[in-house]
């Protein structure tokens, strides 16, 4: 904004009492994005976040990686928190398993729990991409992020968390799962998913690993479901 003032010829000061943020005035220049450049910011930022982690993440490579200048990019994603949301939602499992459990939260966890397992295997294995790079960001960089943005971080798992919770107190409830701590229950499902997600990689390339990733995780999935099944009563 210093540098617009500059050329401008005006004070700082007076550049933002007209203007009072670089929002303000790529709105006041009316000037619209190219159709692709969102797309193409956000698989930039998922390629960079991959490699860099988020925490390293600078909005100006971003800009250039993304082949879209600054004012482009914050006319889209006007900091961290924004671009973070819009990553989630684009390229992890928060809406897949929403809707998934919005449709079939009446279905057994016999059914529900294997197609979560699947679900979040397909988002991060794509087409054969690996999109575990956000998996890695939002599970270990989030207490290191800035508070914004680690905000952003916080209300997405939020909302997923809190989806799945509620069904797993609801099957609970109903007996056809052991009662436990949801939450406990939940870290105990995710746990080996996650981990498998993170190594497989790695035990491809090491130790030829060749189980198909989706037979993998449903595995992982059914030796869970055997573990919370409700205690039978002995007479």
């Amino acid at each position: 904004m210093a540098e617009f003032a500059a050329a401008a010829g005006v004070s700082r000061a007076s550049f933002y009492r007209a203007f009072e943020s670089r929002e303000a005035l790529l709105e006041a220049l009316d000037i619209e994005p190219e159709p692709d450049a969102r797309k193409r910011i956000l698989a930039a930022t998922l390629k960079l976040v991959g490699a860099h982690g988020l925490t390293a993440l600078s909005m100006d490579d971003l800009a250039i990686e993304a082949e879209v200048s600054r004012a482009t990019l914050y006319r889209l994603f006007p900091g961290k928190n924004a671009l973070f949301t819009s990553l989630m939602h684009e390229y992890s499992p928060l809406d897949p398993v929403s809707e998934l459990l919005s449709l079939k939260r009446r279905e057994s966890p016999d059914f529900v729990m294997p197609e979560i397992a699947r679900t979040v295997y397909r988002t991060f294995y794509a087409a054969g991409e690996s999109r575990v790079g956000i998996l890695r960001a939002l599970f270990f960089e989030i207490s290191s992020l800035a508070p914004d943005t680690a905000e952003a971080a916080q209300e997405v798992l939020q909302t997923i968390v809190g989806s799945v919770i509620t069904y797993l107190m609801e099957q609970m409830q109903a007996g056809r799962l052991r009662q436990m701590h949801p939450l406990l229950a939940l870290q105990s499902f995710i746990g080996p998913i996650f981990f498998h997600l993170m190594t497989r990689p790695l035990a491809e390339r090491l130790l030829g690993f060749d189980i198909d990733g989706e037979k993998a995780v449903t595995l992982l999935a059914e030796n869970w479901l055997r573990a919370m099944a409700p205690e039978r009563r002995h007479s």
